[in-house]
């Protein structure tokens, strides 16, 4: 039996910072991590662009992930690698774990939980591809690895699938590499990944990109040879008559990252269907009184810089937890929004610097974000614009506000603000 304060689970960007912050805050900690090395989804990002915000220099994922982890070792904190969670229950003071390894079954129990679970990739079946099963259908997460870290090619002609930011890297990657890479294929109006990644991934390698457009069937028995591509109307339906076949021997698929809240949904946490992640407070609390959540696990960051500082804030924040009553304000969304964290305010908290990230539900110019306290606008920032891909972050001090559990704090986004 492993006794500490805060158990993370997790060992990428976020469950790093957070272990490091808890114990840097008097914590006695533990990490769970279910894969050999320390480092999550960085240890494959050869790519630079990494530590901009947090660092001011351009880092590969590797580079930046080892500086958490040399942080890491010199606080001395325990990591338990090759570990799986297979049973978490609240008790009365805190938190039970059971967990598998090479040494068997054991039991941790903390006072407080951060998840740090991170997020994994849609697949051909959760966006309804029809046809066979062949080989060479993979995420774009899993043709990385494949390139990355075991040196394999997994593609000689490509066609790419979505045009996420990991998407988009491949595309550029596997050029690099010698592949062929047909296009890059978006059902949306507008591109899903960054605007600097449009450039640097496509652009720079005139690989052109199709927008309403989506793969509507895959071809081959042992190996896929070929894809149909179809153009989709407004309401994202194929059109008929519209369809192309492109040969290929690989469909990479950039469609969309899932949080992995199956830890926190056994616990009963409260999920956002906006985001797919849990509820949370300012502290970055969810609606299960010691469980805190940060990363990708939280919400789909678009930076990792932002994915280790929520990971600092839910460390910090379970280091210092205490078991009392709560109560909270709600927090709603208006127009424009397609999400905001947190979604409430725990009253009596120190909400002096609240970080709050948000997203805009489509492509505005001109425009501003609104936020209103009992129908009285508090306050406001105007943008040049916004795009779905881009997460925004402003930090607000709620404390100058006479928060109520009745109270109602709604943000909005207005359109043609100049």
């Amino acid at each position: 039996m492993l006794n500490c304060d805060v158990v993370v689970i997790g060992g990428g960007p976020a469950g790093l910072a957070a272990a490091i912050s808890a114990k840097k805050n008097g914590a006695e900690v533990a990490l769970i991590e279910r894969e050999a090395r320390l480092g999550g989804i960085l240890k494959q990002c050869i790519h630079d662009g990494f530590g901009l915000v947090r660092f001011g220099e351009k880092l590969s994922g590797p580079e930046y992930a080892e500086r958490f982890i040399d942080e890491f070792k010199k606080e001395n904190i325990t990591a338990l690698l090759l570990t799986f969670v297979t049973r978490i229950v609240k008790k009365e003071k805190g938190f039970e774990l059971t967990v598998v390894n090479t040494d068997g079954v054991n039991q941790i129990e903390a006072k407080a939980v951060v998840l740090a679970t991170g997020c994994r990739e849609r697949t051909a079946k959760q966006v309804s591809i029809h046809g066979t099963r062949p080989a060479g259908v993979f995420t774009a997460g899993t043709a990385q690895h494949y390139t990355n870290l075991l040196g394999q090619m997994p593609t000689k002609k490509c066609v790419i699938l979505g045009s996420g930011d990991i998407g988009l890297i491949m595309a550029r990657r596997l050029t690099l590499e010698g592949a062929k890479v047909v296009g890059v294929y978006e059902v949306m109006p507008t591109p899903s990944g960054l605007t600097r990644n449009i450039h640097q991934c496509l652009h720079d390698y005139d690989i052109p990109l199709y927008l309403s457009h989506t793969v509507t069937k895959v071809f081959g028995h042992d190996r896929l040879t070929a894809v149909e591509i179809s153009k989709v109307d407004e309401k994202l339906r194929p059109i008929k008559g519209t369809e192309e076949i492109i040969e290929c021997d690989s469909l990479i698929l950039s469609v969309g990252l899932i949080p992995e809240n199956e830890i926190a949904e056994e616990l009963g946490v409260r999920i956002d269907s906006r985001t797919k992640g849990p509820v949370c407070d300012g502290q970055l609390m969810t609606s299960v009184d010691g469980v805190f959540s940060c990363g990708n696990a939280l919400h789909v960051n678009d930076l990792v810089d932002y994915v280790s500082e929520s990971g600092e804030e839910a460390g910090k924040n379970a280091a210092a937890y205490a078991d009392r009553k709560r109560s909270y304000a709600e927090i709603t969304l208006g127009d424009n929004i397609s999400y905001l964290v947190p979604q409430r305010l725990e009253l009596g908290a120190d909400n002096s610097k609240t970080t709050v990230y948000f997203r805009s539900r489509k492509v505005l110019n001109g425009c501003s974000l609104s936020l209103k306290i009992n129908g009285e606008e508090v306050f406001r920032k105007k943008y040049a614009f916004l795009r779905p891909p881009e997460m925004e972050r402003l930090v607000l001090d709620f404390s100058k506000y006479e928060l109520t559990e009745s109270s109602k704090i709604e943000f909005s986004i207005e359109e043609g603000v100049k």
